[in-house]
């Protein structure tokens, strides 16, 4: 039973710490809408859509009412649309991309994932088809994110993928470039994908995830740095018990949400995802929470350290507080997302080469990163390459978000409004990595692959 205290405690949360559920995920199998015909598949795949997710944003506002808890965005993802629609006969895939968008907006959702592809060994012809179609069907759609895995710890690494997804980013930040390349903050490229993602750019309905499941992503930056405030000066072993135990009150109120969200959709249970996700509101930051650990501005030397603590002791907190925790599940540090990120790169002291570190120890990887315009195919490939190598040999999930913002250099900025930010134009290397990259092939996967 809960006591007033605890109550108490919960509000003032939400009022004061932005405490919050980021997301009630619902994911739709669309692996029985195959059909030849390229408009029959896009028209059953919207009916399906809007039949499973008729009532998921309702169902959120009633939870919001009744319990009092923010949900800040009811979400929508379906089975990666390389494997849907790839018995069309169509080179085009645009239109799934644009009935999917269609049913995100019958539905009323935020944004709406799973315009995707799975290329870790390979390519088939829908995979193809799919990476093709990126550019044209993020600049005509308005809530559609795409993303596609080019590596994993069992397959390794599939350069060909890479070097073609910096060409597909340059070209879709080009073919959004009226709006500061905005159709790249909805592309995501995966090493190590998972299949219960509830967060986007990333998520897809994996093809082992049953007809319909409700996945719940929760989030409190806020809380765990308030927490911190009253450890000041104490040691680590304190810190970390004080991020565990919060962490474990954060994600008992993200089980509540799925369990009775699942229930009234009829959809199954899917997964809680405890990562702590930050968003641009003051208080409401992953890097200020580092800061409060002991590091003067984030991305000074023990940055990566105080990050990778963090990481873990938000695991070992959530994961005792739910019946099913996946998804990504730790600290995510998308800069953009983030206002102390974004003070501490524009700084100079957050660089690329240093978040590369941090994202060894956290959630996902680089993440809503702008680089100038100017920056070539092949060194955002080689960024791609790097991110992918690190998920690779680590077995966990890594990714690359990134905006070469057209006309912007160093020391600009782009404007991606809302959850998304604004993000500091960070500088890249100049030396080239084409010779690497245009070699193509496959990166053997690591020894570690072999553990069956």
């Amino acid at each position: 039973m809960l006591n007033q205290r605890e109550i108490l405690e919960t509000l003032n949360m939400i009022d004061n710490q932005h405490l919050d559920i980021r997301t009630i995920t619902m994911g739709i199998s669309l692996r029985d809408c195959a059909h030849p015909d390229a408009k029959i598949c896009a028209q059953k795949m919207y009916d399906k859509i809007t039949k499973y997710a008729e009532n998921l944003v309702k169902t959120g506002e009633d939870l919001e009412r009744e319990m009092g808890i923010p949900i800040i965005n009811k979400r929508i993802s379906v089975t990666p649309i390389a494997i849907a629609a790839e018995s069309c006969e169509t080179e085009d895939y645009s239109i799934f991309a644009r009935a999917m968008d269609d049913a995100a907006k019958a539905c009323g959702v935020n944004f709406i994932g799973g315009f995707s592809a799975l290329v870790q060994k390979g390519f088939t012809i829908g995979d193809r088809r799919l990476i093709n179609s990126i550019p044209e069907a993020l600049a005509t759609t308005d809530f559609v994110c795409s993303s596609v895995n080019v590596g994993s710890t069992r397959a390794g690494i599939n350069m060909d993928a890479v070097k073609l997804m910096g060409q597909i980013i340059k070209k879709t930040a080009h073919i959004t470039r009226d709006n500061d390349g905005f159709g790249c903050a909805k592309l995501v490229v995966f090493c190590n994908a998972v299949e219960d993602n509830p967060f986007m750019a990333g998520a897809f309905h994996g093809v082992g995830e049953p007809e319909c499941a409700i996945n719940v992503g929760v989030s409190g930056p806020g809380v765990v740095y308030n927490a911190l405030k009253d450890v000041k000066g104490q040691s680590f072993d304190v810190v970390a018990e004080t991020i565990k135990k919060t962490a474990f009150k954060i994600t008992r109120m993200g089980q509540l949400m799925a369990s009775e969200a699942s229930k009234r959709l009829g959809a199954e249970f899917g997964i809680v995802d405890l990562s702590l996700a930050p968003t641009p509101a003051t208080g409401d930051s992953v890097a200020r929470i580092l800061e409060e650990i002991g590091v003067e501005v984030c991305g000074t030397h023990g940055t990566t350290a105080a990050l990778a603590m963090l990481n873990d002791a938000v695991k070992k907190g959530g994961v005792m507080a739910s019946s099913h925790v996946g998804g990504l599940s730790g600290a995510f540090i998308p800069v953009s997302e983030d206002e102390g990120m974004i003070a501490a790169a524009e700084k100079g002291v957050l660089t690329l080469d240093k978040l590369e570190a941090m994202t060894c120890v956290c959630s996902v990887g680089l993440d809503m990163i702008a680089v100038p315009g100017d920056t070539t195919a092949e060194t955002i490939s080689a960024i791609i390459a790097d991110e992918a190598a690190i998920g690779m040999i680590n077995n966990k999930t890594t990714a690359v978000r990134i905006i070469p913002a057209p006309n912007k250099t160093v020391g600009d900025s782009i404007e991606m409004g809302g959850l998304l930010g604004t993000a500091p134009v960070m500088p890249v290397h100049n030396e080239g990595s084409e010779n690497f990259i245009n070699r193509g092939g496959r990166i053997p996967a690591p020894l570690n692959s072999l553990k069956n």
